[in-house]
């Protein structure tokens, strides 16, 4: 058994912690529909 070992109870909070602190998902579609819209509507003027 290791020295630090965790109860569900603990595991749960850990887990809870870092879904929370992960960054946010780059949503690689989203990202390049925005600099197509922003590149259309700079080529229209």
């Amino acid at each position: 058994m290791g020295k630090y070992q965790l109860d569900s109870k603990g595991k749960a909070a850990v887990t809870k912690y870092h879904e929370k602190n992960k960054p946010t998902q780059f949503d690689k579609k989203q990202h390049l529909e925005k600099l197509r819209a922003a590149f259309l509507e700079k080529k229209r003027k």
